[in-house]
């Protein structure tokens, strides 16, 4: 290990420890149950708010409950149903075809493993690390926006391509700690470190953050 990679994984761990006091019950922000209806929440929550996913899949994983279900749905019906997350046509299209993947290759079980998960229709890296760190408690860094904005920002990744930023990340987070540190970073980039107007006079990790355009405090 170099000296580098010594200090970024120390960094990585002084900021956990601190956000983990600021967000004590910190854990994923949609609604699910099982593997599959995390996998099709996730597919639903593609440029939506997971708030809004949450009320529609309340009803939804009440009618829909196994692969099988969503890959033999009718199409129009499910597009209404799906319709308030937006760009509905194109995710009922991915849920139905995943659907009948799981149904046909893995006997109706949404896969365990990064290889399977990524064979299947509408789920990249993304999806499928955060099916495999929340379903199946598999150490896996799924990098949203939120994640590869703050880790940016921080210091503790360079590139601006989620893949490589999930591979700067793996060599720098303790493994127990991978899925939860998302989490965290998720819950301080919606609450503190916004996209266009960070509160960085109330960031808990602002001495460790690289953010060269920090916001002041606002004058009274």
């Amino acid at each position: 290990m170099t000296t580098k990679e010594s200090s970024m994984m120390k960094k990585a761990g002084r900021v956990i420890a601190l956000l983990e006091k600021e967000y004590p019950d910190t854990r994923i922000a949609l609604e699910f149950k099982t593997p599959l209806e995390l996998l099709v929440a996730l597919i639903l929550a593609a440029q939506c708010t997971d708030e809004r996913v949450n009320r529609v899949t309340r009803s939804l994983f009440k009618k829909y409950r196994t692969a099988g279900d969503y890959a033999g749905a009718d199409i129009t019906t499910l597009e209404q149903e799906v319709r308030p997350t937006g760009f509905f046509r194109n995710k009922v299209k991915s849920i139905k075809a995943c659907g009948k993947d799981i149904a046909e290759k893995h006997r109706g079980k949404v896969p365990d493993n990064l290889e399977d998960l990524l064979s299947l229709h509408g789920v990249g890296r993304k999806t499928a690390n955060i099916v495999l760190g929340n379903a199946f408690g598999v150490p896996a860094i799924g990098v949203d926006t939120h994640v590869g904005r703050l880790a940016r920002r921080i210091g503790l990744a360079r590139s601006k391509d989620p893949n490589k930023v999930e591979a700067e990340l793996t060599a720098i987070v303790p493994e127990d700690k991978m899925v939860k540190f998302c989490h965290l970073l998720q819950d301080h980039g919606r609450k503190v470190c916004a996209a266009r107007t960070p509160l960085c006079y109330q960031c808990v990790i602002n001495k460790y953050c690289d953010f060269p355009d920090k916001t002041e405090r606002p004058k009274k």
